[in-house]
């Protein structure tokens, strides 16, 4: 005889299919509504910042390089492309363009191959390693300005540390300060001193997360000195070689402490002026902040296609 009650479904699922649903689907669209919530809000704060204190002062400055403008004087007046005519045929474009590229390139890569080697050389196991590391990174911490008079005294072609030097294997020591050649080495030099601490501590740090497994095993393939050091060690410190080629270049080419304390630019003329000079030099000196805002807007363009360059050359690398 049939029951009358209803047998309970099993919830074992079938031989054809997924086991039936019970009770109400997740709700994963409030979760990731959340989600999305918490995130504006704790990146608004800083997306303010950034425009009113970067894009807007940005946007400020295109538009400022459209005009004909005393920093004293509450109007500017519109000029359409005139600046940008001018700095293009300047005869001392070239000089002030050929001082930024030789002193941003020369600042760069010595910078960063002195501060790998360094590294390199203070990650082993030396007696006094820290004291010489906190010596090293030292000048890093230390004002642009006050390295600049420092370093005045140190290159004086009458009675400076380098005239005593070379006095003493009998070459006469240059005069850095009238001479545009040596003008321009004397600064380079003095920055590549003050940055150097920088790309060492980021290299050293790069060097103590290497895998170490890595090494020894290219070691106990019999592989030499330098082919770990070119195809073990530089691919894991690819990442780190990027960044610094990056935050170095920005910083190099921005430099105007240094060459506003030890030469203001010169000597005659521009022998020192870099395009980060000019715009202060034509904004403050010259009263045209309006040509001054032109060559921050041409500085900009250069610095934005470089590291796109940059970037892509890394993703690049990546695949490779």
């Amino acid at each position: 005889m049939q029951s009358s009650l209803t047998e309970p479904r099993s919830l074992t699922p079938g031989p054809g299919g997924p086991p039936p649903e019970v009770g109400p689907p997740p709700r994963r669209s409030s979760g990731r509504a959340w989600e999305w919530s918490l995130a504006a809000l704790l990146l608004l704060p800083n997306l303010i910042l950034l425009i009113v204190f970067t894009y807007r002062p940005l946007l400020d400055n295109i538009r400022l390089s459209f005009t004909d403008w005393n920093i004293s004087s509450p109007v500017a007046n519109p000029v359409g492309l005139a600046n940008y005519i001018e700095w293009f045929g300047r005869d001392d474009t070239k000089i002030i363009v050929r001082n930024t590229l030789v002193f941003t390139v020369a600042t760069v890569g010595i910078s960063m191959a002195l501060g790998l080697g360094l590294a390199l050389l203070l990650d082993q196991k030396l007696r006094g390693r820290n004291v010489v590391r906190s010596i090293v990174f030292a000048p890093f911490v230390i004002s642009g300005a006050a390295i600049g008079i420092a370093f005045q005294f140190v290159f004086d072609p009458q009675f400076g540390l380098v005239r005593d030097l070379l006095a003493r294997v009998g070459v006469e020591s240059p005069d850095f300060y009238q001479q545009p050649g040596w003008a321009l080495f004397m600064v380079t030099v003095t920055y590549i001193w003050k940055n150097l601490g920088y790309t060492f501590v980021i290299y050293l740090a790069a060097l103590q997360g290497r895998r170490a497994d890595l090494d020894e095993a290219a070691e106990i393939d019999g592989a030499s000195a330098w082919t770990r050091f070119r195809r073990v060690l530089m691919p894991q410190l690819r990442p780190t070689t990027f960044f610094l080629s990056i935050t170095v270049l920005l910083s190099s080419v921005q430099v105007f402490d240094i060459i506003n304390v030890m030469t203001r630019g010169g000597p005659q003329g521009n022998a020192t002026t870099t395009l980060v000079y000019q715009v202060y030099q034509e904004t403050f000196v010259n009263q045209r902040a309006g040509y001054g805002a032109t060559v921050a807007t041409v500085m900009f363009v250069i610095l934005l296609a470089v590291t796109v360059v940059q970037v892509r050359f890394m993703d690049r690398g990546k695949k490779a």
